[in-house]
């Protein structure tokens, strides 16, 4: 784990982590002390939950209903595999990364396989619990209305991928039968905590991996020379909350996309390419030059892709730092299945 990377997600043992006692055993179980009040605040900080224990899968889920705590798990991997393959499922359903896990079990054991064979995670004896909420990685800077949405909205999640796989037709008409929602608006005072959050939490669809602070995008907001873009998106199961950053340096000549950042929860949505095509037209109907800072990582070659689809060329290398233009003579058209709002102030 990166010294002061955020936790993303807990994902607990049961027995003698979540509760005393030992489910198999036939023990009387009951919640360990404080440990439902420690889930209920890390779900409020936006801090996703999940499973990874060694049980029969339905007995322990009837328990964990029984204790009124089901609904706190996404995915959760009850089995008798290594705890380190269920969490690595739980990383790619979330569409995290391994170095945002929190794994937290009572034994020793479990907590060196993890750690062997998935050595980004950190591992936490369940003997810390109590001092969870406490630590800096499980402190947000922000709590905003996302964060504090942030299960439910994956729970949306799981229903539209039920929903997906019992559709029966193209991929196109199934994100037609979405009936997606995609609104571009100038952010506003009430967005900078939410900017900054996606900022720090978003690594594969981010065109540079720049993070900025809070006051950093106020400035950036107020300056009078820049372009701050936020994007919402909505279909017929919920919202998806702000799912997308747009960041330019307007010149007066030169317009330079300077992070262009969308939500992994949204890969699947076609949605990727909508904010560059916007930002496209704004500076074809400015007459400017339009330009973009792309730094590539281990983990967001996507977005060099979404560029280059959309007929952006390398004009120039600073070190590391790839420079891409397009001329804005062809620039193609909004996806047909998807409403497209713009709203020109914040």
């Amino acid at each position: 784990m990166k010294k002061g990377q955020k936790i993303k997600c807990v994902v607990w043992d049961l027995d003698h982590t979540v509760w005393d006692g030992i489910l198999m055993e036939g023990d009387d179980l009951e919640l360990r002390p404080k440990i439902e009040n420690i889930i209920k605040e890390l779900d409020a900080r936006g801090i996703l939950q999940s499973i990874a224990s060694k049980n029969e899968p339905a007995c322990a889920m009837a328990v964990l209903k029984k204790l009124g705590i089901q609904e706190y798990f996404l995915y959760p991997q009850i089995s008798w595999g290594p705890k380190s393959l269920a969490i690595r499922r739980i990383a790619q359903k979330l569409n995290i990364g391994l170095d945002t896990v929190a794994f937290v079990d009572d034994q020793i054991f479990e907590r060196e396989e993890v750690n062997y064979a998935q050595p980004e995670v950190w591992c936490i004896d369940a003997a810390r619990t109590e001092d969870l909420l406490s630590l800096p990685e499980m402190n947000p800077r922000f709590l905003t209305s996302d964060s504090r949405n942030r299960r439910l909205m994956y729970q949306n999640d799981m229903v539209r991928e039920s929903y997906e796989q019992a559709f029966e037709g193209s991929g196109e008409e199934f994100l037609a039968s979405l009936h997606m929602e995609f609104s571009m608006s100038h952010a506003g005072e009430d967005d900078l905590e939410r900017v900054e959050e996606l900022t720090v939490r978003t690594h594969q669809l981010n065109s540079t991996g720049y993070t900025y602070s809070y006051r950093e995008l106020q400035e950036l907001k107020d300056s009078g020379n820049h372009l701050l873009l936020v994007c919402d998106l909505t279909d017929k199961f919920g919202s998806y909350g702000k799912i997308g950053i747009g960041l330019v340096e307007c010149q007066e000549h030169v317009w330079v996309i300077k992070l262009l950042l969308m939500s992994c929860r949204v890969m699947s949505r076609g949605v990727g390419s909508v904010l560059l095509l916007q930002m496209m037209k704004l500076a074809r109907e400015k007459d400017v030059v339009l330009r973009a800072e792309f730094l590539p990582t281990d983990r967001n070659r996507i977005m060099m892709v979404t560029y280059k689809f959309l007929g952006f060329y390398e004009v120039e290398e600073r070190g590391e730092l790839v420079i891409l233009e397009h001329d804005l003579s062809d620039i193609p058209g909004f996806p047909d299945y998807m409403k497209i709002n713009y709203h020109a102030s914040a």
